[in-house]
């Protein structure tokens, strides 16, 4: 059981490294967003939605194969473990 803990802990790590930049910037730039709007009173709900969509595909164009390695690396991990979860 000891193998599936560990498994389970690399898979949440790797969930926040992923998740936790796009999920940042984008309510970043949404609240960026949302400053110049009550600034220049335009309530335009599209001038919202394009800024993030715009930013958070930036951000994955940037750090995709990043993320990409990381997975493949869990994958051989999981592979290997295999192995270990059966035994026990």
């Amino acid at each position: 059981m000891d193998a599936l803990s560990e498994l389970v802990r690399s898979s949440l790590v790797i969930i926040a490294l992923l998740g936790l930049p796009v999920l940042i910037a984008a309510t970043s730039v949404g609240t960026l967003v949302a400053v110049v709007q009550a600034a220049t009173q335009i309530q335009e709900q599209t001038l919202t939605v394009l800024p993030k969509i715009v930013v958070v595909g930036l951000i994955l164009v940037l750090f995709g194969n990043f993320g990409i390695h990381l997975c493949g690396n869990l994958f051989d991990e999981a592979i290997r473990t295999i192995p270990r979860l059966v035994s026990s």
